[in-house]
């Protein structure tokens, strides 16, 4: 397993830099760039600008000066926080949308899996029908409807039950309070509860129609246990394969709550970064991202051969 996950690594170098080839061309060609405002620059100080960051050299030759820094593990300043490296913003970021993204992910698996075996259960009946309509209906409906209804629900109007007051806060960090949470949170798990759920519902049936689990209820077991012991293990095979991008998706941050929500996360520097044509800052985040998926869609390999003894990745 060792020699594969080296493999695919390897593997992982060329996609890496055609990833990175694409971003870096698709932002030069962009128009504008970092340095463009409404109040024009000399002439003479516009030149030193773009001298200090390579940007006067042609385009190719930015390309391999870029790549050579990268290859030593640095991302470059940043053009618009002058203060700050890439790296540093992605640090400064990281962490805010990883505890939103997993916090997000295991309210979840813990949803969407609890509804997918229920909805399994009582295949063909009302409660299955409910929970499928009910997840087809989340997965439809976007993030930037979800977020901005429920924060004029929870913060504009200030819902009220039984007179107690439930109003959330509807902007802001404030270091991770839960109150600042439940919102964003809420949010980013609403879809992925309704896509585990049909996964595993989906993953449910076909398991409770496999032979094994026949010969399960022939002998005698309780529903609790064919479920827990024997069907749920193979029923999770497919939410594996899921977890990997779906993951990495919810922790590099959701663009567009980050930035309805104000939180600093990586998605809101991107951005921010996109529209101000930080060119570095815009590849940074790319490269982050595109590094992470990578490393969780093998983590989900690994881990599907242990769950299923039929995978095996030995040379």
């Amino acid at each position: 397993m060792a020699s594969y996950a080296l493999r695919r690594i390897l593997g992982a170098i060329p996609t890496l830099l055609i990833i990175i080839t694409l971003a870096f061309f698709m932002m030069r060609l962009a128009p504008g760039g970092p340095f463009d405002s409404q109040r024009r620059l000399p002439a003479e100080i516009e030149h030193n600008i773009e001298k200090a960051y390579d940007l006067d050299k042609p385009i190719y030759e930015q390309y391999f000066l870029y790549l050579g820094r990268l290859a030593h593990g640095d991302l470059g300043p940043s053009y618009k926080s002058k203060d700050f490296t890439v790296t540093q913003l992605i640090a400064e970021g990281l962490p805010v949308s990883a505890k939103l993204g997993l916090s997000a992910m295991i309210l979840a698996l813990l949803f969407g899996t609890g509804l997918g075996i229920m909805a399994a259960l009582k295949q063909n009946k009302l409660s299955d029908h409910a929970v499928m309509s009910i997840a087809m209906f989340g997965i439809t409906i976007p993030n930037f409807v979800t977020a901005p209804l429920l924060t004029l629900l929870f913060g504009v109007y200030g819902l009220k039950v039984f007179g107690v007051d439930i109003s959330l806060p509807v902007a802001g960090w404030n270091g991770g309070a839960l109150r600042n949470m439940i919102l964003p949170v809420t949010v980013l798990a609403l879809p992925q509860i309704a896509i585990i759920a049909r996964l595993v519902r989906g993953s449910m049936v076909e398991v409770l129609h496999s032979n094994y689990v026949r010969t399960a209820r022939a002998k005698g077991l309780s529903n609790y246990t064919i479920v827990v012991q024997h069907a749920l293990r193979a029923a999770v095979l497919p939410l594996v394969s899921y977890l990997g991008p779906a993951v990495a998706q919810l922790v590099t941050g959701s663009l567009i709550v980050e930035q309805i929500f104000g939180l600093p996360g990586i998605g809101r520097y991107f951005v921010l970064a996109a529209v101000n044509r930080d060119y570095t800052l815009v590849l940074g985040v790319v490269i982050f991202y595109a590094a992470f998926i990578i490393l969780l869609n093998l983590l989900a390999d690994l881990l599907y051969a242990v769950l299923d003894p039929r995978v095996s990745y030995r040379t």
